[in-house]
C-alpha cells in the first residue's frame, strides 16, 4: 500500500479562505492537550497564553515591538515564495543587516549628526541585500539548491556576529561581558508614542512595507512578473520574463527588508549589538508568510498573531512555569497545520493497493 496526492480539480474557495483560520483552531486545540498533559488547565492556559498579553497598553507596545521584525521579514519572503525562489536565510540576513547597520554607531561612535539613523538604517537594508545575494548568485549562474544555501549562510552570519563582540567591536567599559557599545542616542530608532509605550518606528516600516508590496503586487507589472513566473517559468520565458533577473530581485528584495528588520530591531529595541539578538525572527517570519497566505496585508495579520506567541510564552513562563520551548511547539504545530490544511485542500489523498508478484507469476 501506497499514500498518493491526487490534484483536486476544482478547489473550494471557502476552504481556501477559512484553511488559516481552520489551523489556527487546530493549534489551539492541540496546544490545550499539550497543557493538559503537563499538567495545567488548558482553559487557563490558553487564557494566559493568547488573552493576558493583549490586556494591558504597554503590552500592546510590546506586541508591535515583536511583530515588526516578523512583517518586516515575511513580506520580503513572500515576494521570493511567490516568485518560485525559496529563501530560508533570513535569519542570517536579518543578522547581517544589524551588524553593517551597527557599523556607524559603534566605530564612529563620536559622529553625532542627524545623518547617523537613516544611514544606520540604509547600511542595515544594504547588508541583508548582499548577503542575500550570495545564494541568489549560486543558484541563478550555477543552479545550485537555493534552499540549502541560504540556510548554512545563516550560522556563517551568526558565528560572525558572536566573533564581532567577543573581539574588535567588545566594549572595553562592559566588564568583559560580550556587548558592544550602547548605542548613541543619534542612533536610537525613536518610540512612536513614548508616554503609553516603547514600541518605535519600526512598527510602521513593516506596515508600509506592507501596504507597498500588496500594491505592486496586485497593480504593477513587476507584479504580475512575479506572479506569472512563480506558477510557470516556461510561460514566464514567453512572455519575454527572465527567470535569472528574477531570483536577482527576490533574494536582494527579501534581503533588504531582513537587513533592515535587524538593523530596526537593534536601534529600537536592544540599543546595542550583542550575541543573540533574535529568538528565530526569519525563521518563524516563514510560518507568518504562509499563514498570511503570501498576501501582504495578511501577512500583517498573521505577524501580529505569531508575536502574541512570542509575548504569551514569556507570560506562560511566569504565570505557569512552563518551559520556554512552549513558544516553539505553538508555532511548530501552527506551521504544521496551515501546510496541511492547504495540501488537503488541493489535493486528494489516495491509498494504492499493490501486490508483488514472484517471478513465476
Amino acid at each position: 500500500m501506497r499514500i498518493e496526492l491526487e490534484k483536486r480539480p476544482d478547489v473550494s474557495k471557502l476552504f481556501a479562505f477559512v484553511s488559516p483560520l481552520l489551523a489556527l483552531i487546530l493549534t489551539l486545540v492541540f496546544g490545550a492537550i499539550m497543557f493538559a498533559m503537563l499538567g495545567k488547565d488548558p482553559i487557563a492556559a490558553l487564557e494566559a497564553f493568547f488573552i493576558e498579553p493583549l490586556l494591558e497598553v504597554w503590552s500592546l507596545h510590546e506586541l508591535a515591538i515583536k511583530a515588526a521584525p516578523l512583517i518586516l521579514i515575511a513580506v520580503g519572503l513572500a515576494v521570493c515564495y511567490r516568485s518560485n525562489n525559496w529563501n530560508i536565510g533570513a535569519e542570517g540576513q536579518f543578522t547581517i543587516g544589524a551588524i553593517t547597520g551597527s557599523y556607524l554607531p559603534i566605530v564612529f561612535y563620536d559622529w553625532h549628526s542627524p545623518l547617523v539613523l537613516p544611514l544606520m538604517l540604509i547600511l542595515g537594508a544594504l547588508g541583508g541585500a548582499l548577503f542575500a545575494a550570495i545564494p541568489a548568485l549560486l543558484k541563478a549562474h550555477f543552479n545550485t539548491n537555493e534552499i540549502l544555501t541560504s540556510l548554512m549562510l545563516v550560522y556563517i552570519a551568526q558565528l560572525f556576529l558572536d566573533w564581532l563582540i567577543r573581539g574588535a567591536w567588545r566594549d572595553p567599559k562592559g566588564f568583559n561581558f560580550p556587548v558592544s557599545l550602547d548605542f548613541a542616542p543619534e542612533a536610537v530608532l525613536p518610540a512612536i508614542w513614548e508616554e503609553s509605550g516603547r514600541a518605535h518606528w519600526a512598527f510602521v516600516f513593516a506596515i508600509v512595507a506592507a501596504i507597498g508590496v500588496w500594491f505592486m503586487l496586485r497593480y504593477t507589472l513587476k507584479g504580475f512578473e512575479i506572479v506569472v513566473l512563480g506558477q510557470s517559468e516556461r510561460a514566464g520565458r514567453f512572455a519575454g520574463f527572465s527567470s535569472k533577473k528574477m531570483i536577482w530581485f527576490s533574494f536582494l528584495f527579501s534581503g533588504a527588508l531582513a537587513g533592515l528588520a535587524g538593523i530596526a530591531e537593534v536601534s529600537g529595541s536592544i540599543g546595542h549589538l550583542q550575541p543573540a539578538i533574535s529568538p528565530g525572527y526569519g525563521f518563524t517570519a516563514i510560518i507568518v508568510a504562509f499563514l498570511g497566505r503570501l498576501n501582504p496585508l495578511g501577512i500583517i495579520a498573521s505577524g501580529l498573531v505569531l508575536a502574541l506567541t512570542y509575548l504569551g510564552g514569556e507570560a506562560a513562563q511566569l504565570s505557569l512555569g512552563v518551559s520556554d520551548k512552549v513558544t516553539r511547539v505553538f508555532q511548530g504545530l501552527l506551521l504544521f497545520f496551515v501546510l496541511s490544511c492547504d495540501t488537503l485542500i488541493y489535493y486528494k489523498i489516495r491509498l494504492v493497493w499493490s501486490r508483488v508478484r514472484g517471478a513465476a507469476a
